[in-house]
């Protein structure tokens, strides 16, 4: 019976060199030579040749030298380790990409259209500022911490500002930056056209003087946040979430399509569900919810609600029509908008300067993308779980307009 054991040890033990053997042959089947692939397949043969004879003393005469003869046949390879390491990050990349495809996607906020919930692209006055520490790092810590990039430029020599002279450059190899011309002289500035023509305020009329400070502080890079791309499929989207969603077969303002206008994707506050009747009066949304024949404020229905109406931190309630925008839902106090099925109204917390669904209608179904989940970057106040922090308690009259006025953007 002793006999029987050993034996039936000796045969696992070369059934598992056998199996190591024909994995080594499959897994670098292209990276082997001829030859090594012949040594292989003699190995294997004697392998199962021995598993037929039974022999034990031939059994143990292989196992006692098969590691050395396997090495000698297909040598590691050098930097085996670190080989080995670099797999394994190849792996947990291919999981990473495949979790953020299904599951998470990371956006970055384009606009002010949601602050002071979440910000986009904007300009910070150094006189205006929030954050104490910003300005006393290093740039690069500035920028890695806070998505900042320092932006100052002061007029030597007065003057028109040139025609055709505005345009983006690459700063860095990395960043978008736009150059111009005052008076001869050569200026630059971080950010889009766009963004460096409306807080440098290039557009104005009339020539600049010598001294005059166009900029003085720092351009952020917007909020970046991870997208929950599944939640909404298995539990639907309630009233007060914040969602992002593409706008591809939505329209805007003179016909263009909104995608041609100002992205593929939007992020805002959903406030209208299929079936809900929606108006404003005095500032305050109310919601009719299908069956119901009463309209209650939008506070009654979700606590997301109770801040925007806060007058707290920035947060000034929802109006009518958004500054520079003729609406088209929700135009006037008291008019009443019936939200169709398979659609959602949505409307940005910056509810003044948001060009949102009161310009240009509801998201279809098919649209939304997913729910806003976590803030990632920068380390702000407002780093964490999206949407989870209260306002400043700061009457939103009182706040200095350097760092909580309402963005004129979409």
């Amino acid at each position: 019976m002793l006999e029987y054991w050993k034996l039936r040890r000796r045969r696992r033990k070369l059934k598992h060199f056998g199996a190591q053997v024909r994995l080594l042959a499959h897994r670098d089947d292209d990276l082997l030579a001829t030859e090594q692939k012949n040594k292989l397949a003699e190995l294997n043969g004697e392998v199962q040749s021995l598993l037929k004879s039974r022999d034990p003393v031939a059994i143990d005469a292989f196992l006692g030298n098969c590691q050395a003869r396997l090495a000698e046949y297909c040598p590691p390879p050098s930097f085996q380790t670190l080989r080995e390491y670099l797999d394994v990050a190849a792996v947990a990349l291919v999981v990473a990409f495949g979790i953020r495809a299904l599951a998470l996607q990371p956006f970055q906020i384009p606009t002010g259209s949601m602050q002071p919930t979440l910000f986009g692209v904007h300009y910070i006055a150094e006189q205006g500022k929030a954050n104490p520490y910003q300005g006393k790092l290093p740039e690069f810590l500035d920028f890695l911490l806070f998505s900042t990039r320092p932006a100052r430029a002061e007029i030597g020599r007065g003057g028109y500002l040139e025609p055709g002279s505005v345009k983006a450059v690459t700063a860095n190899g990395i960043f978008t930056d736009t150059e111009f011309v005052i008076g001869g002289e050569h200026y630059q500035l971080p950010g889009e056209p766009k963004k460096v023509r409306e807080y440098a305020r290039l557009d104005r009329f009339g020539g600049f003087r010598p001294g005059e400070v166009l900029a003085d502080g720092y351009l952020s890079l917007g909020d970046h946040l991870f997208v929950d791309r599944i939640s909404h499929h298995l539990f639907g989207m309630n009233r007060g979430d914040v969602v992002v969603f593409n706008t591809e077969g939505i329209i805007g303002a003179g016909g263009r399509p909104l995608v041609e206008m100002s992205g593929l994707y939007y992020i805002k506050r959903l406030v209208g569900l299929p079936g809900d009747t929606l108006k404003i009066v005095n500032n305050q949304l109310w919601i009719k919810p299908a069956g119901d024949a009463e309209f209650q404020p939008a506070t009654a229905f979700s606590e997301a609600f109770q801040k925007i109406y806060s007058n707290q931190g920035g947060y000034h309630g929802h109006t009518n029509n958004p500054v520079g925008v003729i609406g088209q839902y929700l135009n006037v106090d008291g008019t009443e908008f019936e939200v169709p099925p398979d659609s959602y109204f949505m409307m940005g917390d910056n509810s003044l300067f948001s060009y949102d669904s009161r310009g240009w209608g509801v998201v279809p179904r098919r649209n939304i993308v997913g729910k806003a989940l976590f803030v990632f970057w920068p380390f702000s106040r407002r780093w964490g779980v999206a949407d989870s922090h209260p306002p400043l308690a700061v009457p939103t009259g009182q706040l200095d307009g350097s760092t909580f006025q309402p963005m004129r953007q979409q």
